[in-house]
């Protein structure tokens, strides 16, 4: 018995009836022989952390555009947060944990630079739209390794690209990503505002706080405790009302007091207009576009290379790049 099957007959044991377990994995997209140490899901784990764009995670925006200070989060840190969060509550449910963490991993690699902003400025300017979780399943369809892509299975594909917006994912370790994903962000979320001076903790409505809790670590702990009691025996991940209530009340003054503010927010406008004109000029002269895109844009045209390539910048790249085509290098006499 190799290790691999004896992890999966260990799965078979360990994991309850809901849980999916690798060896039922509806497979890649592309045929391949099995690891003879790893688990299908295991295999997607690796491929997704010694992936290019999943490196450049660290370098991507958050909420807060550049903050001064080594704490606040990046794009990297939430990725890892999400995935602890989701593997506390599919270990307690007895779920696929593997499953649970390939999601995690992978679930934000199509973020663009500039967070949010970043997204909305593609949206608006890409033929067709543009959403970061479409991004995050083109990244490891099509643009990773070269144009192959990670062949990942379809059960990681399906809970990244259902992670956030529209139908629930298929199985219950993506839907545990879905909310995980909004526990971790609405959280550290709070405690960078608050660190930044955007908010104070007296601003926190308190009949939140007597629901979720006064502290980062008691409203993590109220959510998740409150995911795994409400989703046990249920076909879906949920959340018990009062408390799902309360997060979305969380979540509203969220976006009034930090999302919107322009103390936190002021410079959005500024990255948006970086990235319009980034997006223009490689339109204009696509055969800048590094070699990698070339093949995109014969395929697909210039407007989806641009689009590639621009969502996969980290901040400091799509700055060094504005600075080198827009702003004015001095000129030194020799």
């Amino acid at each position: 018995m190799t290790p691999r099957e004896h992890r999966e007959q260990v799965e078979a044991s360990l994991l309850g009836p809901r849980a999916c377990q690798a060896k039922d994995s509806r497979g890649r997209q592309r045929p391949e022989e099995e690891c003879s140490i790893r688990t299908c899901f295991q295999r997607d784990i690796d491929r997704i952390v010694y992936s290019k764009s999943f490196r450049r995670l660290k370098h991507k925006t958050q909420v807060f555009l550049q903050p001064e200070g080594d704490h606040y989060r990046t794009r990297m840190t939430h990725t890892l947060e999400v995935n602890r969060i989701a593997r506390t509550i599919a270990r307690a449910l007895s779920l696929n944990e593997d499953l649970t963490e390939a999601v995690a991993l992978g679930h934000d690699l199509g973020h663009t630079p500039f967070g949010h902003a970043g997204e909305r400025l593609l949206n608006s300017i890409m033929p067709g739209g543009f959403a970061h979780y479409q991004q995050s399943l083109r990244v490891v369809d099509r643009l990773e390794k070269e144009g192959e892509g990670l062949n990942l299975t379809w059960e990681v594909r399906n809970g990244i690209v259902c992670h956030t917006k529209g139908r629930q994912a298929a199985t219950l370790e993506g839907q545990v990503v879905r909310l995980a994903d909004q526990i971790a962000y609405i959280n550290h979320d709070i405690e960078d505002a608050l660190r930044g001076g955007i908010i104070y903790p007296m601003d926190i409505p308190l009949a939140i706080s007597k629901i979720l809790g006064f502290t980062h670590g008691e409203r993590i702990n109220a959510l998740v405790e409150d995911v795994i009691t409400a989703s046990r025996d249920q076909d879906a991940i949920c959340q018990s009302p009062e408390v799902g209530e309360a997060m979305a009340a969380l979540r509203e003054f969220m976006f009034e007091s930090v999302y919107t503010n322009p103390l936190a927010k002021g410079e959005e406008g500024k990255a948006q207009e970086m990235l319009r004109r980034l997006f223009e000029h490689y339109q204009k002269n696509p055969d800048e576009l590094p070699p990698d895109f070339q093949e995109i844009r014969l395929e697909e045209g210039v407007d989806r290379a641009v689009c590639d390539y621009i969502a996969g910048m980290t901040d400091p790249f799509a700055i060094e790049q504005f600075t080198k085509l827009f702003i004015p290098m001095a000129w030194t006499v020799k």
